[in-house]
């Protein structure tokens, strides 16, 4: 008599995540958009669930290491770029190593201080071979990243904003804030947002993207400087109605010191909804402890023709970050049970 195989126990949640992709006959073709630590913790929650994954990036960053290379030599700043890319770094030791080694900055007194490195690789690569995205897909390549990372437009932009009460003195007055750096800090209450030039292109493979993509995931992000300026952009806004993907928007866990400041959940979605007045959305994922006022985020939500799915995705209690093996076990749950073309095997 043949003894029956021992059943294995459950294995643990990050090994059933993992695993996820491997259990399926076609992975879902996900976009996600926005910038800095808020596409990071996107990526690194989605890279987990597919391997067909695209990060298409803003490009108006002006501060730090970033601003200083485009001033000096006219390029778009690589600083978002990079963190993507790190962001889709495995977790193994060559994908952990090299995220390590692009992520660090000089030390110094000379001109290389604060500079990343993976800053000064992916420009000396766009110098060398005079492409932006095949430069980029290089560098994914030499990672070993899991997805790609295009910018949103090939030119460098310049953010702006209208800001009431920006000067203390003259709380009732609106004036221009100029650059990504001063929008993100502005004490004022941001009204609106817009891109300098007003029509900057898109680029071609980001906005193939979009319209091939089964999900675009937006968000989250510093709302006005990271997540808002894909809307300005008018050939991915088109992409961004057109496409039959779905798309869902993932809400910060907190409102951000400066541009939202004071914001609530569903004030996030007004916002949004002012700068891109036809595009709908299907789902808009919240962290369940970040939402005081559910009705009120509910009502915001239908009227983009979208969904609100709350889940626990933050990090320890308190912690204003998300945790990427719950992001992406909700971005998993939500593409199963919203898909078109149901559950993936």
């Amino acid at each position: 008599m043949t003894s029956q195989p021992r059943r294995a126990s459950a294995p643990p949640r990050r090994a059933r995540l993992t695993r996820l992709s491997r259990r399926r006959s076609a992975q879902p073709k996900v976009v996600a958009l926005g910038g800095g630590m808020g596409l990071s913790a996107s990526l690194a929650a989605l890279r987990r669930i597919t391997g067909d994954l695209t990060a298409v990036v803003t490009v108006a960053d002006d501060g730090g290491s970033s601003g200083r290379l485009r001033d000096e030599l006219g390029v778009l700043p690589p600083g978002d770029l990079r963190k993507a890319l790190a962001a889709l770094c495995g977790d193994d030791d060559w994908g952990q190593t090299w995220a390590r080694v692009i992520q660090h900055r000089f030390q110094s007194k000379g001109e290389l201080h604060e500079h990343a490195v993976g800053n000064l690789l992916i420009v000396a690569l766009w110098e060398q071979l005079g492409d932006h995205v095949q430069a980029l897909d290089l560098v994914g390549k030499l990672l070993g990243a899991h997805g790609r990372v295009l910018p949103m437009s090939a030119v460098p932009l310049e953010l702006q904003a209208l800001v009431k009460g920006h000067d203390p003195e003259r709380a009732e007055e609106v004036g221009t804030v100029r650059g990504q750096a001063n929008v993100a800090l502005t004490r004022g209450e941001v009204q609106s947002v817009h891109l300098v030039p007003h029509d900057p292109p898109a680029v071609p493979e980001a906005v193939a993207a979009v319209l091939d993509a089964d999900w675009v995931v937006l968000g989250p992000g510093s709302w006005f400087s990271s997540v808002i300026p894909h809307l300005l952009v008018p050939e991915l806004l088109q992409a961004l109605t057109e496409t039959k993907a779905r798309k869902v928007l993932s809400l910060n866990l907190a409102p951000q010191p400066g541009e939202t400041e004071g914001f609530s959940p569903q004030r996030h979605l007004e916002v949004l909804g002012r700068h891109a007045p036809k595009l709908a959305l299907d789902v808009v994922l919240a962290d369940e402890a970040a939402v005081p006022d559910r009705d009120s985020l509910t009502d915001a939500a239908k009227r983009l023709g979208a969904a609100v799915e709350l889940a626990p995705v933050a990090e320890a209690a308190g912690s204003p970050k998300h945790d990427p093996e719950l992001l992406a076990a909700a971005y998993d749950r939500i593409f199963r049970m919203h898909g078109r073309i149901g559950p993936w095997r």
